[in-house]
């Protein structure tokens, strides 16, 4: 069983997330970018603590067909437990999936509920680690955030956050 989930890092932000002390009587000063640059990690957590996370240029059902392929080959045959977002139940992603019937499986998570998928943890933790440091370009922003997620080890329990209570 696999959750699965997206996030977005933009390059144009960057700054913005770091704590700083500045005097009272002074204006803080914010380092943005000026850049509009976008880009989307996907991320897959497993009960048996195996992850995935790839980085695409957009989100729509095309990356999120891309991104299925790189599971299967990776978790071979799956459930995953997926938010309801327009890409996730495209018509092109719905035939998709009855297409690999056999090896992957959508299940979909209550509306509104994304405290229980536990992919949403790391990205507070990546964006926490990863946007408090200021990136010249956008390239080593995309860098920095694939690194991070091909060595970031989350060892978070799913099944807490999937048996979490809903009052």
């Amino acid at each position: 069983m696999l959750v699965e989930d997206e996030s977005i890092f933009m390059h144009d932000s960057v700054m913005t997330r770091k704590r700083r002390w500045v005097l009272k009587e002074k204006r803080p000063v914010v380092t943005v970018t000026g850049s509009h640059s976008k880009t989307i990690v996907f991320g897959m957590l497993s009960l048996d603590g195996k992850q995935l996370f790839r980085q695409y240029e957009r989100f729509d059902s095309h990356s999120f067909i891309a991104y299925l392929e790189e599971a299967r080959k990776k978790f071979r045959k799956f459930i995953m437990i997926v938010d309801r977002a327009t890409q996730h139940r495209s018509r092109m992603v719905k035939e998709y999936l009855q297409r690999n019937l056999e090896t992957i499986r959508a299940e979909y998570f209550p509306v509104g509920s994304p405290g229980f998928n536990a992919v949403e943890e790391c990205w507070r933790q990546g964006k926490c680690n990863i946007l408090s440091n200021y990136y010249s370009s956008f390239s080593h922003l995309k860098e920095s955030i694939s690194q991070y997620y091909r060595t970031r080890r989350f060892n978070l329990d799913m099944k807490k956050y999937l048996l979490r209570s809903t009052e």
